[in-house]
């Protein structure tokens, strides 16, 4: 009998207490996958740019900036090209059903950021035909169940009309991919000059400006020249890269990766007490077993071996199911969620996989290394 199919015979000797075990563990890393892969999303761990620059009033984005600052950012030489967006949130049908509304002009969309949102010619083409006309990221489409063609209406929330009304009419003109499954595509994309025009308030304002610094250029450095220009300026401006504006939009709330690096750590704790007490007591039942192959020649690293091995393989098992679960809700929720089951998020989950592996095992296998043969068979 090869070595594998010893220690996993041992591991099955009790099938419902190994099944209970590979339960328990199964549900602590589906919870790491799903709090790992939120975290992924909603900081930015995966897609989010340190490259493209973020303008918005330092007393946050719910404060505009005139659209006229718009000509210092750009005279700075080592700017390659701005762009703004004011938001428009609403929501469609009910007021649980809230979509966000991004106002762009679209060639700028296109020069500053066209590539990490998928965009492509005839998009940018497909939404120059009417004014109203929207492109809609490709997660928000599949949650709502829109298609090319369609109307929609957005009832904003604190966007009127200069008629009154809060209801804003979008034709559907293209869908937009994202440029990889880290790209947020859960909103619209419509035309600024259409929203500028027809709203009651707010005209001529952005809610921010996109900056892409020239090849070269350290984002860092450029943030801080255009915080400086407008320092002793009405509206005084706050410059971070992408994933700084989405870490800090998070931390105002609370720090996420504190509390869930405590939620995972909790489980993974409470994980190990168990599965070391039940392997003890699983070894121990063993004891006069573990005599019996010593004697027929069993050196006490092989039995060492032979009990990590065990261990190991109902993690693996119990592990592979949680992710394997993990990753099947991201697929169906991840995109209206946010939820990204990256390549790091898998390889941190298999290297915790053997940690926990082999420390629950070094226990019970230390006390069957150091169990004496007439001990062992004293057990009988």
């Amino acid at each position: 009998m090869r070595f594998f199919d010893l220690a996993r015979r041992n591991a099955w000797r009790k099938p419902l207490r190994t099944l209970l075990l590979m339960l328990s563990i199964a549900v602590a890393f589906l919870i790491y996958g799903l709090t790992a892969s939120f975290l992924a999303g909603a900081q930015g761990a995966v897609g989010a740019s340190d490259d493209l620059l973020g303008v918005t009033s330092v007393s946050g984005r719910t404060v505009s900036l005139p659209m006229a600052a718009m000509s210092r950012i750009t005279a700075d030489p080592d700017v390659a090209v701005v762009g703004y967006v004011a938001r428009l949130r609403g929501f469609v049908d009910v007021e649980k059903n809230v979509v966000a509304v991004s106002a762009a002009d679209p060639d700028r969309l296109m020069a500053v950021n066209g590539k990490e949102l998928g965009l492509t010619p005839a998009l940018m083409k497909a939404i120059d035909g009417a004014r109203d006309r929207v492109l809609v990221g490709r997660a928000l489409a599949e949650a709502q169940g829109w298609a090319v063609g369609q109307r929609i209406t957005v009832t904003a929330f604190d966007t009127p009309r200069e008629d009154g009304s809060r209801d804003w009419r979008f034709e559907i003109a293209g869908l937009f991919e994202g440029e990889s499954a880290a790209t947020d595509t859960y909103f619209l994309i419509a035309r600024y000059d259409y929203v500028n025009a027809a709203r009651a308030r707010g005209k001529e304002t952005v809610d921010a400006f996109v900056v892409r610094p020239r090849a070269g250029i350290a984002p860092g450095k450029l943030a801080a020249r255009i915080d400086a220009l407008f320092a002793n300026s009405p509206t005084p401006t706050r410059t971070q890269s992408e994933k700084q504006f989405l870490e800090a939009f998070l931390r105002q709330y609370a720090d996420v990766g504190l509390i869930v690096n405590l939620v995972v750590g909790a489980a993974f704790i409470t994980l190990l007490m168990i599965v070391v007490n039940t392997m003890v007591f699983a070894v121990r039942e063993r004891t006069f077993e573990i005599g019996v192959l010593k004697t027929l020649g069993f050196s006490r690293r092989a039995i060492v071996v032979l009990i990590l091995g065990e261990t190991l393989f109902i993690f693996a098992v119990g592990g592979g199911i949680g992710l394997a679960l993990a990753k099947l809700a991201t697929i169906l929720a991840g995109p209206a969620l946010g939820l990204v089951f990256s390549l790091p998020v898998l390889a941190k989950a298999l290297a915790i996989i053997a940690a926990l592996g082999l420390a629950t095992g070094a226990l019970p296998a230390f006390n069957a290394m150091r169990t004496p043969i007439i001990a062992a068979f004293r057990t009988r």
